[in-house]
């Protein structure tokens, strides 16, 4: 009777001991939820593309041929962690004029943001008058997500006429030989984002974008 009861402790570690090897592959059978997946390692950029303009005139020449002129244009990024700027207090192109020119763009590791604005915005083309207070156009991506944008125009008008501005992406007004485009966004299949905050276009005489502004990266 008394070596049955000195076996028996060594009996019950040898059951825990068991049961204890076994649990790791029955538990996370049953439990997987409890034990934290592992981590992706993470990715780094391996294109950016980022760029902003206050404004670009492109005017169609006698000979078919554009001739295209900026403001405020701040070039293409180099690449990651790369950041330009350009400012002008008062600009000017044949067809527009406009005060505080401004556009900035700048990426990460991760990220690539850019903006663009001007103020006192007069411009005629082909005698088609548009003025605003303000234009501005931002464009953002973030690795691995796809790319945003949003504009914001003030007090805009159209041949003395207030545009309700509504928000939406590629709001169209059409004027005499051509139309106006607002909060013009275009969203590619890699994430890229480009807003033209006021695009305007008249066939065979001239393209004007105001307040431009790019993000990529992937």
């Amino acid at each position: 009777m008394r070596q049955t009861e000195s076996l028996r402790p060594c009996l019950i570690a040898i059951a825990l001991a068991i049961a204890l090897l076994a649990w790791p592959s029955a538990g996370r059978a049953q439990l997987g939820g409890l034990l934290p997946p592992a981590l992706p390692l993470p990715t780094a950029a391996s294109t950016v593309s980022g760029n902003a303009s206050a404004a670009s005139v492109s005017v169609l020449g006698i000979l078919g041929t554009a001739s295209t002129s900026a403001l405020a244009n701040t070039g293409t990024l180099s690449g990651v962690n790369d950041a330009r700027d350009a400012s002008m207090v008062i600009g000017s192109l044949p067809v527009l004029s406009a005060e505080t020119l401004s556009a900035a763009t700048i990426s990460w590791a991760d990220q690539v943001a850019s903006e663009a604005s001007l103020s006192n915005l007069s411009m005629n083309v082909a005698g088609v008058g548009i003025t605003a207070d303000l234009v501005l156009a931002r464009a953002s991506q973030v690795l691995g997500s796809a790319g945003s944008g949003s504009s914001i125009l003030s007090n805009l008008s159209i041949n003395g006429i207030p545009v309700a501005v509504t928000g939406v992406p590629n709001q169209a007004v059409w004027i005499p030989g051509g139309q106006v485009i607002i909060n013009e966004q275009t969203i590619s299949s890699t994430g890229t984002a480009v807003v033209n905050a006021l695009h305007v276009a008249i066939a065979g005489v001239a393209d004007v974008v105001i307040a431009s502004a790019t993000a990529g990266i992937s």
